[in-house]
């Protein structure tokens, strides 16, 4: 764990909303999604950005995918991104309490892959409109799964 903290992956400490949920009785909420009769852990969307903008700068990529979160319905846990080099791509995850949002860059292809997967009652679709305007790509490639179906 040093190494990668060494690194700036890793932080040595919780981020200032980082909370550690009380031991005691009270019943555990169920974050499982009952939709169309199917109960599952959660919607993953893969969302492919095609002549997309503004995908070198960790700082706008940061700030953007907050705000999907936060209009998605999300809670903000932590976020942490690398920039591979002045001009190269970014790698990063904003991680929340329903799951997460992580984005891989290649500005010289106007490309990002987004994955976008919250549980509970979050809508990864709201997050599209946001990611749309901050990058303003050309074309959007969506998939979608459904995680953990029971059974």
């Amino acid at each position: 764990m040093n190494a990668l903290a060494q690194l700036g992956m890793v932080s040595d400490f919780p981020s200032e909303n980082q909370t550690i949920a009380a031991q005691d009785n009270v019943a555990q909420k169920d974050y499982f999604v009952l939709k169309d009769g199917v109960k599952f852990a959660g919607t993953h969307l893969l969302v492919d950005l095609w002549g997309a903008t503004n995908l070198a700068d960790p700082s706008h990529i940061d700030v953007a995918l907050r705000e999907a979160a936060v209009t998605a319905g999300a809670t903000i846990l932590h976020s942490h991104f690398h920039h591979f080099s002045p001009n190269g791509g970014v790698s990063g995850v904003v991680v929340l309490a329903e799951s997460h949002i992580s984005i891989h860059t290649w500005p010289e292809r106007n490309f990002a892959a987004i994955d976008i997967f919250m549980c509970g009652a979050c809508n990864p679709h709201d997050a599209i409109e946001v990611l749309q305007r901050a990058f303003e790509p050309e074309r959007i490639d969506l998939d979608e799964q459904r995680r953990g179906i029971v059974s």
